[in-house]
């Protein structure tokens, strides 16, 4: 199997089953493909080698002798480096935190290997995912590889990027204001924001404690919800944990689009925050192709985009100016310029004005939850513009705040981002599906119904020698 880089976790699953693959030969495959390659991309800030194959060993003779604990036994995975594995720094990407070595697992590493996933390392960011691709840091930004002189978006930017090279089936990531669904959107995979608490974020370090969120990225629908199904449950240590579903999250992918009640939100990507045309037009086919396979679409209106994302945005630099506020004061110096920048609002931001979004923020939670009595899922945009090159400082600061992600993790409702066209410089379109809280399963239903009808999750990105960073 000359491709083992590009199966999916549940490819990999079967090959392990009717013994074609061995979680060693995997692993070793996926290591070679990152020492050819990574030097281009810098998707790892650590691979850990030594101890992926020592899972690997252990995971094979589990599944040899039948004892295999489910469907991502012996399957890699790559952590986003703001989470702590044990014994491994948790830099989050940045010069403060080099010497910070994790003394414990998180829970969600401890669901996975209870799930017989192998960690294979820790991948790139944006400095305490907020900053931005910053070149000032101990560690280069990773890059996107449809074309390494781009954005591969952020702040989880080593895990789209890791996961369209074809380094690893699935990764974590951390949304805050979108950080899962940029990255997914911009490098071509799927990326799930679950619901806010669905996720233990303890052992994460925080950016915002009322708006971050953990979930995993993956080349394919069934991959998130396979991940999903390990990593999703109470945690009482973790005050904003919430009970999740008792059924699998993969309940309903074959059951398909018939019937399903869509809310297209035009208005966020038509008047609110004008899109790309061919952002627009993606969007538009994705309406077209769900309404072919039998949904019924209507348009469905929400508050005002740039107000969503103007109270989501107070929240997030309130509660950033809280977390950092001892280190800026102490050593400004060592955060990148980006950073420094955008965590530094939140010194100007009064109680007041904290309260007040607090309080704006519950109406629109209730708005969210109104449109979606009336349909099952909404249809929005993901990202306005197709990635701007990594080097163009002036294009990152436009085009980052162009986007409709932001008002989820206000909200807290789940959603999910996966690759809908490709734009003529070859770089991809995404699209956002979003659901009603705790209900994951309509919504990953939804997204396997497109991904089904369509040709996207089978795209990849040019051969690797076709394309050089400067």
């Amino acid at each position: 199997m000359s491709d083992v880089h590009w199966l999916t976790a549940a490819g990999l699953s079967a090959a392990y089953a009717a013994r074609r693959l061995s979680p060693v030969e995997v692993v070793q495959a996926l290591l070679d493909r990152i020492a050819a390659h990574d030097g281009r991309i810098h998707a790892f800030i650590r691979v850990d080698a030594k101890a992926a194959l020592g899972a690997a060993r252990q995971a094979e003779q589990e599944i040899f002798a039948r004892r295999a604990r489910g469907p991502l036994h012996g399957v890699p995975v790559g952590i986003k480096d703001i989470i702590d594995i044990a014994g491994l720094p948790t830099t989050c990407h940045s010069k403060i935190m080099l010497g910070n070595v994790a003394r414990e697992d998180a829970p969600v590493i401890r669901r996975l290997r209870a799930a017989g996933a192998i960690m294979l390392g820790k991948l790139a960011l944006h400095e305490f995912a907020i900053g931005g691709p910053s070149f000032d840091l101990p560690f280069p930004p990773a890059r996107n590889p449809w074309n390494v002189e781009h954005h591969p978006g952020g702040s989880s930017s080593g895990s789209g990027a890791a996961l369209a090279a074809g380094f690893v089936p699935l990764a974590l990531g951390t949304d805050t204001g979108g950080s899962i669904r940029n990255p997914a959107g911009t490098c071509g995979v799927v990326g799930l924001k679950p619901t806010y608490g669905a996720v233990s974020r303890r052992g994460v370090f925080p950016l915002a404690f009322t708006l971050d969120h953990i979930g995993p990225m993956a080349r394919s629908v069934r991959d998130i919800a396979l991940a999903l199904d390990a990593i999703a449950g109470h945690d009482a240590e973790d005050p904003g944990s919430a009970a999740v579903a008792g059924r699998p999250f993969g309940a309903e992918l074959e059951r398909g689009a018939r019937g399903l009640r869509v809310g297209y939100v035009r208005h966020f990507h038509e008047t609110d925050v004008v899109a790309d045309p061919e952002v627009a037009a993606a969007l538009d086919e994705v309406a077209r192709v769900l309404k072919q396979e039998g949904a019924d679409m209507r348009d469905i209106k929400l508050p005002r985009l740039r107000e969503l994302a103007g109270v989501q945005r107070v929240i997030m630099q309130a509660e950033a100016w809280a977390i950092h506020a001892p280190w800026l004061r102490q050593r400004p110096g060592d955060y990148a310029e980006a950073s420094r920048r955008k965590l530094m609002i939140g010194a100007f931001l009064s109680a007041g004005d904290y309260v007040h979004a607090q309080q704006r923020r519950t109406q629109m939670i209730d708005a969210v939850d109104t449109a979606l009595r009336e349909v099952d899922i909404l249809l929005t945009a993901n990202s306005m513009d197709p990635a701007c090159r990594i080097d163009d400082a002036e294009a990152v600061a436009r085009t980052y705040p162009r986007q409709a992600r932001a008002p989820f993790n206000l909200t807290g409702h789940p959603a999910l981002a996966m690759m809908c066209g490709l734009s003529q410089a070859g770089l991809p379109l995404s699209v956002q599906f979003v659901g009603r809280a705790r209900d994951e399963v309509t919504l990953l239903r939804a997204a396997a119904a497109y991904e089904r009808a369509t040709k996207w999750h089978a795209q990849r990105p040019p051969a690797p020698a076709a394309r050089r960073a400067r």
